[in-house]
């Protein structure tokens, strides 16, 4: 007899240890390739411009933060309800729920353009930004935010995926992103002296190079998942049911990135080198977010498809190895930040002022994640 689709489904049906690591790996490298991606950025400013510019790029993150969370919480919500129709073998629902999502990535991207533009000088402002940084900061928010449409079709599009259990598409997006972000900060910074406004256009190009390797690979992924531009609308009671599961973590995103905001603005205060300094850790910071967060995906991944099928047994077998996944981790990155600490400040800045700074700062938090 053959074989269904959801029998041949390894996340409902294999060693749970064993495909959660799988799963987990590719979004791990992904992660890695994201932060670079992420980092290179402050790397190639803080090298070729200089402190303002690093301490400029640096006091965008809270509030770019603040601003895409609650949309990445709904994109969560998403895959929640996806992978659970798909672990019940319910195709036709899966098919409604990518379309309904993607039109919500569309929406969504665009009021967050909107937003961006509008208040993000003010809230620059509010945040008690350096004078010395403020036009170089307010510049580079305002040409990062005309990318929201295409990293928003990004992040909803791998989440699908993932959803569904394919984890390595998303990471080699993100291999051809980061490499292409890579060579256009070089190009846009060091060759033609475009300096942060460069590295703002180096980031959004990048992600609509993202979002069109994500719409290509939708547009002719064979089953459920596949993307018919004509069937792209809202479906009300979809739409109810991934707010109701991403609201509450977007809300608990959007608290966390309140509280960021409001150390940017001591941060500030204590003038520009301690905003490049605390930009430099934040980046290195960014190293252990995106890690934690593509455990927790590989958890809701599982869990999810695992409740669609009817397995709770199984879900508790995920969530006690996601756990332990995770302490292991924290304990890991904690070690390892505090140890190389002196390197890595080098790697951003020769400025003697910052690099004491920023090694005084790590040293103050290094073994806090632990507690995370």
């Amino acid at each position: 007899m053959a074989r269904t689709p959801e029998q041949n489904n390894a996340i409902i049906t294999g060693n749970i240890p064993r495909q959660l690591l799988l799963f987990f790996f590719p979004i791990w490298l992904g992660t890695m390739f994201q932060q670079l991606y992420n980092t290179v950025d402050t790397l190639i400013v803080g090298n070729f411009v200089g402190t303002q510019a690093l301490a400029a790029v640096g006091a965008t993150s809270s509030f770019v933060q603040l601003l895409v969370g609650l949309f990445v919480g709904l994109c969560s919500g998403a895959g929640v309800i996806i992978a659970q129709s798909f672990g019940a073998g319910d195709h036709d629902e899966v098919n409604r729920q990518v379309h309904t999502a993607l039109a919500l990535a569309i929406a969504g991207g665009a009021a967050l353009t909107v937003i961006g533009l509008l208040i993000s000088r003010p809230v620059l402002r509010l945040m008690q930004t350096p004078d010395e940084i403020v036009g170089m900061a307010s510049e580079y928010l305002q040409i990062y935010f005309l990318g929201m449409i295409p990293q928003m079709i990004y992040n909803m599009g791998t989440n699908i995926l993932r959803a569904v259990g394919d984890s390595k598409r998303p990471l080699y997006f993100l291999i051809v992103c980061a490499v292409a972000n890579t060579g256009l900060d070089l190009l846009f910074v060091a060759v033609f002296g475009l300096g942060t406004a460069g590295a703002a256009m180096a980031t959004s190009l990048s992600q609509l190079i993202c979002a069109g390797l994500v719409i290509w690979v939708l547009l002719r992924i064979p089953g459920d998942c596949r993307l018919h531009v004509s069937e792209l609308r809202f479906d009300s009671v979809l739409l109810r049911r991934m707010t109701a599961i991403g609201l509450p973590a977007g809300l608990a995103t959007i608290m966390y990135s309140v509280a960021n905001v409001i150390i940017q603005k001591a941060i500030n205060l204590l003038g520009t080198d301690t905003a490049a300094a605390w930009s430099i850790y934040w980046k290195l910071d960014g190293f252990y977010w995106p890690v934690s967060n593509a455990i927790g995906i590989t958890v809701m991944t599982f869990a999810g498809q695992n409740y669609g099928a009817r397995q709770l047994d199984r879900i508790t077998s995920v969530i006690r190895t996601g756990m332990w996944m995770h302490v292991g981790f924290s304990a890991l990155f904690s070690a390892l930040l505090f140890l190389t600490r002196g390197l890595t400040v080098r790697f951003f800045t020769d400025d003697t002022n910052v690099m004491a700074e920023g090694s005084r700062i790590i040293t103050m938090l290094a073994f806090f994640y632990p507690t995370f």
